[in-house]
């Protein structure tokens, strides 16, 4: 035996999550459900590895030597650094670009998956999460992106999240770019200062408009103390860029907004009103399709952290209160979101490639469907336990016997593998949810028979006995069959149980 020098702690790194069979079966359902209505669009599934080319997630590269900043990054034994996904769409493009030929045109797929985050682990921060992902390459119109909207108020009913506790919200990145451009933030140069500005913004529903204004100018000390560096805009610049985010641009449809906050520069910007052209066709689409704006809305603070985004931007948003970790009532925000990237796959072909998709965060909606009630999952009964009282081959074989016929019967069951007594199977068995045992000793096998206790039933009548005696001497709920009615006996305790429950 191991020393206690020796032994490992056994402990969970920051971040990470283990999942019991409750959460995984419940996710299943979600995936499940979510499939069936992008499956009902036309889209087809794809699945991409873990693990790509560092070069190919090229929009996280940072200035060093040693790319891990954002990514898990390792190199292997020809010296190709390679990384942990940090998302799902960087793979489907480096998978479109090199299957281009064969591929159809329009692409519609999706896919679901793990993905990894190398940043500091928080509340609702982890550095692995499950993504659902669908996209459409190849398709140069708006339509699309029009499309992706709708399909994800879908996911949010079929889910059963009532209109009223959700909106996909929708804006256009260009309208933001001919901002930024017209306060002198434009070309590569200032592209890690745009990015730093559009993530600022991203966080509005969480900081609010001061925490993003301190992250638009010097930067930010949070509550535990770390500080976050800003975009070092001027006090002018801040305020231009926020006050874009309040536009009025509710009445698309009626004609360009009033964007008398928008400075003088911008509001010649070819970018500028190309976006809003586009946003106004987007509101048409849907609108035609019966989609409102309780379900689908413009949105001038939407802008989505990252940098390869092109065009319309969206996110999924759920609207109804919960109460955070500070004690306050606020919206529970934010579950996916997406936009059009139009350059990701042009980076691996050189050529024009319009693309656009939309991301679910699987856990954080699994949380919302909590707060709502609306995790409901198929029940698993678990499964009948066969107890061993006698260990020799023989009895061993007779009880594996009536283990396979329960299964053939559908019947989900196990032998006893363990070598405790009959005290530490029957508390095994109660601990794993067990419907019912199955118990079959010497006196039991000379008369071709089997005992079947009801644990369901056994723990409701102990509960009424009082008398430590009088329970030994009831066995409650316990009863013997002949051997070959195992199966239609234990069929009838499961029913039992099912009508029960129905009931409650």
């Amino acid at each position: 035996m191991a020393g206690k020098a020796d032994r490992v702690k056994a402990r969970l790194p920051r971040g990470l999550v283990d999942r019991l069979s409750v959460d995984i079966r419940a996710v299943e359902e979600m995936v499940a459900k979510i499939r069936a209505v992008y499956e009902l669009y036309g889209f087809e599934p794809v699945e991409t590895p873990l693990i790509e080319y560092t070069d190919a997630l090229g929009k996280f590269l940072p200035d060093q030597d040693r790319p891990n900043e954002g990514v898990f990054s390792f190199q292997d034994d020809d010296e190709q650094w390679l990384s942990l996904r940090y998302d799902l769409t960087a793979p489907l493009a480096r998978f479109v670009a090199e299957n281009f030929e064969r591929l159809p045109k329009p692409y519609r797929s999706y896919r679901a998956g793990w993905v990894f985050r190398n940043e500091k682990p928080g509340p609702g921060r982890f550095r692995q999460f499950m993504q659902f992902d669908a996209d459409t390459v190849g398709a140069p119109g708006v339509a699309a992106d029009a499309e992706m909207c709708m399909m994800m108020a879908d996911v949010m009913e079929a889910l059963g999240i009532k209109r009223g506790d959700y909106v996909i919200r929708v804006n256009n990145r260009k309208v933001l770019d001919g901002v930024l451009e017209a306060i002198g933030l434009g070309g590569d140069a200032n592209a890690g200062r745009r990015l730093t500005v559009l993530r600022a913004i991203d966080k509005l529903d969480r900081l609010g408009m001061e925490g993003v204004r301190a992250l638009l100018g010097e930067g930010r000390k949070d509550e535990s103390g770390d500080f976050t560096k800003g975009a070092e805009l001027s006090p002018e610049q801040a305020t231009t860029v926020l006050d874009t985010l309040s536009i009025n641009i509710a009445e698309l449809t009626a004609g360009l907004p009033d964007i008398s906050g928008i400075p003088a520069g911008a509001k010649d910007s070819g970018s500028l009103s190309d976006g809003l052209l586009e946003l106004s066709q987007i509101s048409d689409l849907c609108r035609a399709a019966g989609y409102g704006d309780d379900r689908i809305r413009i949105d001038p603070s939407v802008v989505r952290g990252l940098e390869y985004y092109t065009g319309p931007v969206f996110e999924a948003e759920l609207t109804f209160p919960v109460t955070n970790e500070k004690g306050e009532t606020v919206q529970f925000g934010s579950v996916g979101g997406g936009g059009r990237y139009d350059g990701l796959v042009s980076r691996f072909r050189g050529e024009p490639v319009p693309a656009t998709g939309f991301s679910i965060g699987v856990s954080r909606l699994m949380t919302a469907l909590k707060n709502l009630g609306k995790l409901e999952t198929t029940e698993t009964v678990a499964p009948v336990v066969v107890l061993v009282m006698d260990k020799d081959v023989t009895s061993l074989g007779r009880y594996q016997k009536m283990v396979s016929e329960l299964r053939q019967a559908g019947i989900r069951a196990e032998m006893y593998l363990g070598g405790a007594g009959m005290k530490a199977q029957m508390k095994y068995a109660d601990r794993r949810g067990a419907p019912c045992v199955v118990i079959q000793g010497a006196d039991e096998r000379e008369q071709g028979a089997v005992q079947i206790k009801d644990l369901v039933e056994g723990k409701r009548l102990s509960e009424e006995i009082e008398d430590n005696q009088e329970w030994r001497e009831a066995r409650p709920a316990q009863f013997s069959v002949s051997e070959d009615e195992l199966v239609a006996a234990v069929k009838r305790v499961l029913e039992a149980q099912a009508t029960e429950r129905a009931a409650q």
